[in-house]
């Protein structure tokens, strides 16, 4: 057979989301060597596949993208709802200090699972005290993501995860960057602007330029942190980064909740990728996400880990909808004010965006062939009138059906193919026996 009437993966009978967000019918997806390498008519068929699924009663869609998502932090789910702020610095911190290898890797392993198995294929992870490890899970399991460690040298910080000096925190992140192969790739990240010093601050993002590795940290995500930075530096936290020089590399921004017109000027001028939290970000405030749109900023969603409600993208999304409804829409009688279409096409090419991967969280010719299917016969999905719509007030992580990562299919009906999921469950049984202190910690 000739090697341009081969595919790995052919999608017959498909109806999937465009990149304008909305509906095609009657087509079928070609999918070679990690790309969608033709989208057309059904019949006749022009190719020869490894694989073939029919596409009856099923939505195919860009996989969904975590743009801010914390691997060390899945062992601690159910801990953080109610607790009083400042979470991260009295509970999160603290916990993902006492983590060890096991630990680590059972973490990584849960998070992976739960991607998949909700329809997300992409992901930036915050960072922790062993990302390699978390490197060699998520390879396996066939995910696609940026992993970094998150450096601190505050003395607040536990003594596992504070770095000795500033430069052997770079030192720890290009390390980290040399292990890194395939459809992992770096990211540089400090903790927050204000709870590590001014040198490893600048360290960190001049490092990230000369390196050509994107960087991250969170951005704006309390007001406090934010009048804490003016009194330190004189000048909110964008508009310093800026004129010092210091956003020379790619940058995402999870949370990003108080920001000034200023800032979001710099933000558009720079073309910072802000990844917002919803669930997570609910407790703290609400961010100005319409005029970071009008004003051309790349926005994507991000669940902030498992430990903030867990990893569902498409929760992420009703719960925005509802907050943009009852904040920015009520006040101007604006019901449209964050579109199903916008929303989706910030957890697909937002996410995208802020994975930096060209072409991904789009269905086209050339596109990374990561897609997800949505069963669209569930009972609470059908019939509809506008499946869009639809898929955003109504479908959830359990109605993903197929999960496909750089051509190679993840889950398929429900089942995961690249994780065991009951020897996961059974390992997570025992760690808990193990190490009791990971249920009963304070």
């Amino acid at each position: 057979m000739p090697d341009d009437l081969r595919c790995d993966l052919l999608l017959t009978n498909a109806q999937y989301l465009s990149p304008d967000m909305t509906v095609v019918s009657g087509k079928s997806i070609a999918l070679r060597d990690g790309r969608i390498l033709d989208i057309f008519d059904q019949s006749p068929c022009p190719y020869q596949a490894e694989i073939t699924l029919s596409g009856r009663d099923l939505l195919w869609m860009p996989g969904l993208v975590d743009g801010h998502l914390h691997t060390s932090q899945q062992l601690l789910r159910g801990r953080l709802l109610d607790e009083k702020p400042v979470i991260w610095k009295r509970v999160n911190v603290p916990f993902e200090s006492r983590l060890d290898e096991e630990s680590s890797r059972l973490s990584a392993l849960l998070a992976a699972m739960e991607m998949i198995s909700c329809g997300t294929t992409g992901f930036v992870d915050a960072g922790g005290k062993y990302p390699e490890i978390y490197a060699g899970v998520y390879q396996a399991a066939g995910l696609r993501g940026r992993l970094s460690v998150m450096t601190n040298d505050n003395p607040f910080c536990p003594e596992s995860l504070r770095a000795s000096s500033v430069p052997a925190a770079v030192d720890r992140l290009r390390t980290m960057k040399d292990a890194l192969s395939g459809l992992l790739k770096p990211i540089y990240s400090v903790t927050t602007p204000t709870a590590v010093s001014e040198e490893l601050l600048r360290a960190v993002f001049e490092a990230a330029a000369e390196d050509g590795v994107p960087v991250e940290t969170h951005m704006n995500e309390y007001a406090s942190e934010v009048t804490d930075f003016i009194e330190r530096y004189g000048k909110r936290p964008f508009i310093w980064l800026e004129e010092e020089g210091l956003l020379e590399a790619p940058m995402t921004a999870p949370h990003c909740i108080f920001l000034s017109q200023e800032e979001i000027a710099v933000m558009a001028r720079r073309q910072i990728r802000v990844a917002h939290c919803p669930f997570s970000n609910c407790g703290k405030g609400v961010p100005p996400t319409p005029q970071l749109l009008a004003a051309g900023v790349p926005v994507g969603l991000g669940t902030d880990g498992s430990a903030h409600g867990g990893l569902d993208l498409f929760r992420e999304m009703r719960l925005f909808r509802g907050v943009m409804n009852a904040t920015r829409g009520v006040g101007t009688a604006d019901s449209s004010v964050m579109p199903a279409e916008t929303l989706l096409a910030m957890a697909t090419q937002g996410g995208g965006a802020a994975l930096m991967e060209p072409g991904l969280g789009r269905i086209e010719v050339g596109a990374p062939a990561d897609l997800i299917a949505v069963d669209t016969g569930a009972p609470h999905l059908w019939p509809t009138q506008n499946l869009v719509h639809t898929l955003v007030e109504s479908a959830s992580g359990a109605d993903v059906r197929h999960s496909i990562v750089n051509g190679k299919l993840l889950m398929k009906n429900r089942e995961l193919l690249s994780v065991d999921a009951d020897r996961v469950r059974w390992e997570a049984e025992r760690l808990f026996e193990k190490q009791p202190w990971l249920q009963s910690w304070k």
